[in-house]
């Protein structure tokens, strides 16, 4: 286990880093996203998009990038998706005119809207962004959010980011939106809820999706729902016990989809307790039907997250964490399985 801080709250101009999003490129180049919150804390605050780079596995990082400005508004959530074909980075995001108020709904520049940017130079060089909100947004949402954390692609080809929206009666739902067209257009699939928000998907090796989602049902663990359609779809959610969370977001990742192997292999991540601290990685050998074992890699306060697997074969996980709250640095967690098993083995 190796950690190392990649963004600290007060460096570089920005008040708070939030909401981080770490995707490995076909070169191996570590793409870490998130919320540079300008004035404070607050969501919806002034807030760039912005991303570090590394070459060489995590050991170091490039200065800090602006891929978005978005002061005075806000935009926010980082959800990346790399199509294989193409090679091409897609990066989805949300933008919230400065003085939002939840009462607005619809497409036009006082509303939430969704919108989408790419790379194919890893990371270095970012497309104008293109506003998809007319063919991914219901004009009665209130506010939508991408993720935050990635996006997948499929054994079909298609591409599919895991969003999640607040409607008119301020009930929250979590969807997926796709595209069959490697990125040149953008759908909306099926809706699950109410109390459904923050989620992340993965495909089972039948070609089932399953998005994992944050719950407010009070139940005090997780949620998922089955697509077998891609998205369009999707049963009603059911708890997953093993998964507690305090209401906080989470990441889920398939290992043989990230690592070219057979394994059978999920990892899970997120606050295992009943308030937002102990970022616990969790093992699953079944797909995510079981979570047998568990590693913490940070008993103090911490929040958001995302997994990845890195080009050497070896596991990250990009959180946020602090001393007195979890939002003073995001930083890498590097890891491998053994570590994990181990780290097991030393909880019983």
């Amino acid at each position: 286990m190796k950690q190392t801080d990649v963004f600290i709250a007060g460096q570089d101009g920005y008040h708070t880093y939030r909401i981080p999003s770490i995707i490995v490129t076909h070169k191996g180049t570590l793409l870490a996203f998130c919320e540079g919150r300008m004035s404070g804390a607050a969501d919806k605050s002034p807030t760039d998009m912005v991303l570090k780079r590394s070459l060489d596995n995590g050991k170091t990082w490039m200065p800090m990038q602006m891929v978005i400005r978005g002061v005075p508004d806000a935009v926010m959530d980082p959800c990346p998706v790399i199509d294989r074909t193409t090679g091409r980075i897609y990066l989805m995001y949300d933008r919230y005119p400065r003085g939002f108020k939840m009462s607005a709904a619809g497409w036009g520049m006082d509303s939430a809207s969704a919108w989408v940017t790419h790379t194919d130079d890893d990371g270095q060089t970012w497309s104008e962004p293109i506003n998809i909100t007319k063919s991914t947004k219901k004009r009665e949402w209130t506010q939508i959010a991408h993720g935050p954390g990635r996006g997948i692609q499929t054994q079909t080809g298609r591409l599919v980011i895991p969003c999640n929206c607040y409607d008119i009666e301020g009930q929250q739902w979590a969807f997926a939106i796709y595209s069959d067209d490697h990125g040149d257009t953008w759908q909306l699939g099926g809706e699950i809820g109410p109390r459904m928000s923050e989620s992340q998907v993965v495909e089972l090796a039948d070609g089932c999706l399953v998005l994992n989602m944050r719950s407010y049902r009070e139940r005090g663990c997780r949620a998922m729902a089955i697509s077998r359609d891609g998205g369009i779809t999707w049963t009603d959610p059911v708890d997953v016990p093993d998964l507690i969370e305090p209401v906080c977001q989470a990441s889920v990742l398939l290992h043989d989809t990230e690592a070219g192997r057979g394994t059978g292999l999920s990892l899970f991540s997120n606050p295992a307790s009943r308030d937002r601290t102990r970022m616990t990685i969790k093992l699953s050998y079944d797909e995510g039907r079981t979570w047998p074992v568990a590693g913490l890699i940070y008993a103090g306060p911490s929040a958001y997250s995302c997994l990845a697997v890195l080009s050497d074969g070896t596991l990250a996980c990009l959180y946020e964490r602090g001393e007195s709250n979890p939002y003073e640095k995001i930083a890498l967690a590097q890891f491998n399985i053994e570590w994990l098993t181990h780290a097991n083995a030393r909880h019983r």
